[in-house]
């Protein structure tokens, strides 16, 4: 073979790679939020396991959308109503997906006794008392921890916050099995493999840049813990995790990681 038709065979397996990846994090994008993707992404089970790498790029974009937001309304508004423009936003861009997760898998596993009725609790679709209060309490804590923030650093906040506790929900593909024989989550079902978490990894730490160092380890700790407990709550009740499972773990870090930076910041 000529060198140049080695050149155009490379050139073209390198487009097609490129390509094949960026199918993968449009597939995790259309997954997880409302936002469009290109009409040459096919949806596949497949490509969707392959995505897991990319949830927390997917952060990074939803968590720069929620501080764009909250950076424009803090000229016309207070702080407070601020906060609150950029949460709406990135639950609006979401679809509460994960703030569906989050009060299903507290339904199920405050009112479930074992684990054919834990997993019952998760699928129904209505909300029960369990769910509701801890969704309204999840909301102020996040809400109380965005505000306690000076001004400027918030928008640093919001993306590092988004990024860290898509990462941490990510972890569980790889630590835990899928209980589930079907369900929204089930094209997810495949361990992700130690190459692809840790490019999950490194890019859930490019916004921590934009942090002071102490607040950044305290703040990942604070995740992390958040993200072992839920773990062994999942792995010793149910044997593993559920698609609401994975939208639980990414609020309650998400949350737990606010609170750690605070505990330097405050």
């Amino acid at each position: 073979m000529a060198d140049s038709e080695r050149h155009a065979h490379s050139t073209a397996e390198q487009t097609s790679r490129a390509r094949r990846e960026l199918a993968y994090f449009f597939g995790a994008l259309r997954f997880f939020t409302r936002l469009p993707v290109p009409a040459w992404v096919a949806h596949s089970s497949e490509a969707l396991d392959r995505a897991a790498r990319y949830f927390p790029a997917v952060g990074l974009l939803v968590g720069a959308i929620a501080a764009l937001v909250f950076m424009v309304s803090s000229q016309i508004w207070p702080t407070t109503l601020a906060v609150l423009a950029a949460m709406a936003s990135s639950i609006y861009l979401t679809g509460a997906f994960h703030e569906d997760g989050w009060s299903d898998m507290v339904d199920g596993f405050g009112g479930g006794w074992d684990k054919p009725q834990i997993l019952r609790i998760m699928k129904d679709s209505r909300i029960g008392s369990f769910g509701a209060v801890a969704l309204v309490m999840l909301l102020l804590a996040r809400f109380s921890a965005l505000i306690a923030f000076d001004p400027p650093i918030i928008p640093a906040v919001l993306l590092a916050g988004h990024a860290v506790s898509r990462f941490a929900s990510t972890t569980l593909l790889r630590a835990l099995d899928y209980v589930r024989d079907e369900g929204k989550a089930k094209p997810l079902a495949t361990r992700i493999a130690w190459r692809e978490l840790a490019f999950a990894g490194l890019t859930s730490l490019l916004p921590l840049l934009l942090l002071p160092a102490l607040p950044v380890i305290l703040g990942c700790l604070f995740a992390a813990l958040a993200t072992l407990w839920l773990a062994h709550m999942f792995r010793r009740q149910i044997g593993g995790y559920t698609g609401d499972c994975l939208g639980a773990t990414q609020q309650f870090s998400e949350v737990a990681f606010y609170a750690g930076l605070l505990c330097s910041f405050s």
